[in-house]
C-alpha cells in the first residue's frame, strides 16, 4: 500500500532527509515550501511544454531489497504523452532484453523520471510510481511515434506523485548535433547568398570607379 504523504515533497523528503537538511541548516526553507503545498504533483502548462520537446530521460526503478537501476529512454520529441494531469506513458522499445527495469517494477512500484534539457540548462525530477502494460495493442499503437524506426514491445503508465524543477548550475550548456548541423547549415547558406551577392555587385563597383 503506498504511504499517506503530508506533503508532496515527502515522497523524497523523509524523516532521514529532513534530519540532514535540520542539521546542515536548509530545513526552514523547505519546510515553508511545504506550507505553500509541496511541490507540484499535476501536470501543468510548463510541464506539458517541457516534456513535448524532450527526445531522451532516465527512468530509475529498484528492486525489492533496494538495488536502485538507472535505465535510459529515448524517442522522437512527442514521445514522452501525457495521458492526463496526473499520468504520463511511453512506448517501450525493444532493446537488450535484460528486462530489470520491468523486473523491479513487478514488485516494486515506486519510479522515478530524471530529464536534463542541456541547450537551456534545465532538469526536471518527477517521483511517481510506473506499470508495464504488455495486452492493450491499442495504447500501444496510440504511443507509438509516427515513422519512428523501433520494435513497440510494451507501454510503461508513470503515475505522478510529485515534480520539481532545479536551479541550472553546474549544468553544462550541450547542443543535440542535429541542432547544430542545422544552425551550421544555415550560416553557410546565408554565407553562400552573401558571397553571390558581393560577386554580382563587384563588375557594378569597378565601372563606377573607372
Amino acid at each position: 500500500m503506498s504511504e499517506v504523504l503530508t506533503a508532496s515533497s515527502d515522497v523524497a523528503f523523509t524523516p532521514a532527509v529532513k534530519a540532514i537538511q535540520t542539521r546542515k541548516g536548509s530545513r526552514d526553507g523547505y519546510a515553508q515550501v511545504e506550507r505553500n503545498g509541496g511541490w507540484r504533483s499535476e501536470v501543468d502548462d510548463q510541464l506539458a511544454h517541457f516534456l513535448a520537446a524532450q527526445t531522451s530521460f532516465f527512468l530509475a526503478t529498484a528492486s525489492a531489497d533496494g538495488q536502485p537501476y538507472i535505465q535510459h529512454r529515448g524517442g522522437p520529441e512527442g514521445f514522452i504523452h501525457v495521458l492526463d494531469p496526473h499520468t504520463l506513458a511511453f512506448a517501450d522499445f525493444s532493446g537488450n532484453r535484460q528486462y530489470i527495469t520491468q523486473g523491479n517494477l513487478s514488485e516494486n512500484p515506486k519510479a522515478h523520471i530524471f530529464l536534463m534539457d542541456y541547450a537551456h540548462r534545465r532538469r526536471i525530477k518527477i517521483w511517481g510510481e510506473a506499470r508495464v502494460v504488455e495486452d492493450d495493442p491499442a495504447l500501444l499503437q496510440a504511443l507509438m511515434p509516427q515513422g519512428y524506426r523501433a520494435r513497440p514491445e510494451q507501454v510503461i503508465v508513470f503515475s505522478i506523485k510529485a515534480w520539481d524543477s532545479n536551479c541550472p548550475q553546474h549544468i553544462p550548456q550541450k547542443f543535440d548535433a542535429a541542432d547544430v548541423a542545422a544552425a551550421l547549415a544555415a550560416r553557410d547558406a546565408r554565407i553562400a547568398e552573401l558571397e553571390a551577392a558581393l560577386a554580382a555587385a563587384q563588375p557594378i563597383s569597378t565601372q563606377q570607379q573607372a
